[in-house]
């Protein structure tokens, strides 16, 4: 049977009668095909392959690689056009959420991107480098180092990948904000209110002198690498015009103030020649700042859920949507995905790129349906809008306590739509992930991952950014769990994890980190079992009518038998991190599930 590789190309026939697997391959730049394009033809009369550049070559080297591995291969001839619908395809991964992978764990990263066709890889900072000025800020977190950047870079460029610095630099500050000596750079250094919770400062006032204090973070990161791009964040300053700058923002507008501080900070570099990414998300609400983007400055346009979820939890005006209208988020340029900041920034002329989610944070087990949609949407909505670069966001909020195999689908999919879009959309995720990424012979491993990212769905609680079941682990006041599972939901789910249990426990990944990936998912497993039992207890509660009772109000009998259940949990999440990631941040991250435990320790002494 011929084979069709991964990605799949955007042309491909076959004809009886194929190359030897000896057969010399000629190789022919040609600079009329597309940037990143190849032609591959394979047949008795050998093997030849055009190419535009060196990115041309390395994909016409690695689809042949694929080819020669089917049974096949000498009797099937091949011809193969190809070439990417996005020039830049790029992979963010988030280390500043506790979690700081281990050199092993990021090389296995470099792999998996490099079969996806990622040609960008971003390593999202805060305050996980180790800063010369300010060992403070980063001296419990295991920190990158510059020997780290540079080894990585290495590695990149040997795969065909770029490694961009990335270091965020007005909102998202918390980390160094929280010391006495840069409290006086907040924009509130008192913290803030937000969806009724007291926040602590995150977000720099903008100032010339904290322009420069966040450039100086910048440069730390990127003299260590070859890129000549880089990404300063600037996303979510969520107190800009509530504190120090309030008269400013009042005078000129909270968007002036905004791009004339991110415009500073981009500066230096773009008279550098350097290409600078920036997040769109307050940009893109003021129009009138369109015409004043610099030449080498890109937006980055991001959303994180898909239009299916949205159009569920929006248009039937759900209290999960009151909920985030609570928080600030606009709803209504939410409900259009990408479409509404794509088109506008479309029609101003000004270069921008897509952003999507793979769907792994506040979720556990990940949330694949979502993910798909999301990445869909950027991918529809980027290529109508002539979009440069597609960059798919791994994030870790609450900790980053999903496993780093649960993106590993979202991962060889956005490759695989950023690369052509119309060939992949209906791309066999666990199939892929079986067959390239984790050699499991017995083709278990990859539905597992498939059948745990949809149980959110499962669950029947429609949530933006999250998943009940994380819900149930970290429960935040801010954005509570608007209902709870009905009992026949968790019923079905309950029986979907112990039959992916099962599985895993026959299954049998080859690939190096393959007795991790089965250990991890095992463990994110007995972390959800747990979270159903909690939502379970929480149901059996009487409540108010409205109402969704806290794990505070659980009986007591039932939360002495879960908090005898957290401490075994624990041990093996520390085991489990300990095998991909470095051990500063571990205890912070553990930390965030001490809400959940205060709250049966109530309950238990009721």
């Amino acid at each position: 049977m011929p084979v069709t590789p991964f990605p799949a190309p955007r042309s491909l026939t076959t004809a009886p009668g194929g190359a030897a697997l000896d057969a010399p391959v000629h190789v022919t730049a040609d600079p009329n095909l597309p940037p990143q394009g190849y032609r591959l033809r394979t047949g008795p009369e050998g093997v030849t392959v055009d190419h535009r550049d060196a990115l041309g070559l390395r994909y016409a080297l690695r689809t042949l690689d694929q080819l020669r591995a089917g049974h096949d291969y000498t009797a099937t001839g091949y011809d193969i056009s190809d070439h990417p619908d996005f020039p830049v395809r790029g992979f963010l991964l988030d280390v500043s959420r506790d979690r700081v992978p281990t050199r092993r764990t990021l090389a296995r990263w470099i792999e998996i991107l490099a079969l996806a066709r990622f040609t960008q890889l971003e390593l999202y900072g805060e305050h996980t480098y180790a800063f010369r000025d300010h060992r403070d800020v980063w001296q419990d977190a295991s920190p990158l180092t510059a020997e780290d950047l540079r080894w990585l870079d290495a590695r990149c460029a040997a795969a065909g990948i770029e490694l961009v610095a990335n270091q965020n630099t007005f909102g998202h500050m918390e980390r160094f904000l929280r010391h006495p000596r840069h409290a006086h750079r907040a924009e509130n250094p008192e913290g803030f209110e937000r969806g009724g919770a007291h926040r602590p400062p995150s977000t720099l006032q903008p100032t010339d002198d904290n322009a420069a204090f966040a450039t100086a973070l910048v440069a730390e990161a990127a003299r260590e690498v070859r890129s000549r791009r880089l990404n300063i964040g600037a996303d979510e300053p969520f107190e800009l015009g509530r504190g120090r700058s309030a008269e400013r923002v009042a005078e000129q507008g909270v968007g002036e103030v905004y791009f004339s501080f991110v415009t500073r900070l981009m500066a230096p570099w773009l008279e550098a020649g350097y290409t600078v990414e920036f997040w769109a998300d307050v940009f893109a609400e003021h129009p009138e700042l369109m015409d004043r983007v610099p030449p080498g400055a890109v937006p980055v346009v991001w959303q994180y859920d898909g239009p299916r979820l949205l159009s569920e939890v929006i248009d039937g005006d759900t209290p999960e949507a009151r909920t985030w209208q609570r928080l600030g988020a606009d709803l209504d340029n939410l409900r259009e995905g990408f479409r509404s900041r794509g088109k506008l920034l479309s029609e101003a002329c000004v270069p921008f790129w897509v952003a999507p989610g793979a769907s792994n944070w506040n979720s556990l087990l990940g949330r694949i349906d979502n993910a798909v949609d999301n990445m869909l949407d950027a991918a529809e909505t980027g290529r109508e809008n002539a979009a440069q670069g597609f960059l798919l966001t791994s994030w870790g909020d609450h900790g980053h306590w999903d496993a780093p195999s649960v993106a590993y689908g979202p991962v060889v999919f956005g490759g695989a739509v950023s690369w052509s879009l119309e060939a992949n959309r209906d791309l066999d995720i666990a199939a892929v992930l079986d067959d390239h990424v984790l050699l499991d012979e017995a083709r278990l491993t990859g539905g597992v991952l498939m059948r745990l990212g949809r149980v959110h769905r499962d669950l029947g609680v429609p949530l933006l950014n999250g998943s009940p079941i994380a819900r149930a682990l970290f429960p935040d006041p801010a954005v509570p769990l608007p209902a709870l599972p009905a009992p026949e939901a968790l019923d079905r789910v309950a029986a979907t994890l112990a039959a992916c249990r099962d599985d895993l426990t026959a299954a049998d990944p080859a690939a190096a980190d393959g007795d991790v990936v089965r250990r991890e998912l095992h463990h994110a497993v007995a972390l959800a079992q747990f979270a159903l039992d909690v939502l379970r207890a929480r149901a059996a509660v009487t409540a108010d009518a409205g109402s969704v009772p806290d794990a505070d109000a659980i009986d007591p009998a039932t939360a002495r038998r879960l908090l005898r259940r957290i401490e075994p949990l624990l041990v093996e999440q520390r085991a489990c991190w300990l095998l991909r990631s470095r051990p500063g941040g571990l205890d912070d991250s553990i930390r965030e599930l001490d809400r959940l435990r205060h709250q049966l320790t109530a309950a238990a002494h009721a």
